[in-house]
C-alpha cells in the first residue's frame, strides 16, 4: 500500500502556473504508475496525466495536452504536475493516484477508484 498527499494547490491568476506536487508513505513510488486526476464541481472525474514507472512514458487528458507536464522523482517518492497557462476552466480539486499499473491508470472511468488515491488539492484560477 501507499499513502498519497498533494500539496501546492491555492488561487492562481488566469494564465499563471502553478505546480502540485503529490508524497507519500509505505510502498516506494517506484513499483507504481502515478496519475493526476481532477473534479470540477458538478462535473465527473477527469483524467489530467500519468506517468509510467522509469518515466518511459507519459499520457495527457485532451485538455491539458501541451500545458501541463507530469514528472517523478522516485529517489523523494514524489509525482509532480507543473500547470502552465491556467485559464478559469482548471479551477478543480485535483488528485494523485497511484497504480501498479500504467494503462489501467491512464484509461480509469471517471467513477473507478481502483489504486490508490490522495484526498486531493484544490486549483482555483481567477479571471
Amino acid at each position: 500500500q501507499v499513502q498519497l498527499i498533494e500539496f501546492g494547490g491555492g488561487v492562481v491568476q488566469a494564465g499563471r502556473s502553478l505546480r502540485l506536487s503529490c508524497t507519500g508513505s509505505g510502498r516506494p513510488f517506484s513499483v507504481y504508475a502515478m496519475a493526476w486526476f481532477r473534479q470540477a464541481p458538478g462535473k465527473e472525474r477527469e483524467f489530467v496525466a500519468a506517468i509510467s514507472r522509469s518515466a518511459e512514458r507519459t499520457n495527457y487528458g485532451g485538455s491539458v495536452r501541451g500545458r501541463f507536464t507530469i514528472s517523478r522523482n522516485d529517489a523523494l517518492n514524489a509525482v509532480y504536475l507543473q500547470m502552465d497557462s491556467l485559464p478559469p476552466e482548471d479551477t478543480a480539486v485535483y488528485y494523485c493516484a497511484a497504480d501498479l499499473d500504467f494503462q489501467t491508470i491512464s484509461t480509469l472511468p471517471a467513477n473507478d477508484r481502483r489504486g490508490y488515491w490522495g484526498q486531493g488539492t484544490q486549483v482555483t484560477v481567477s479571471s
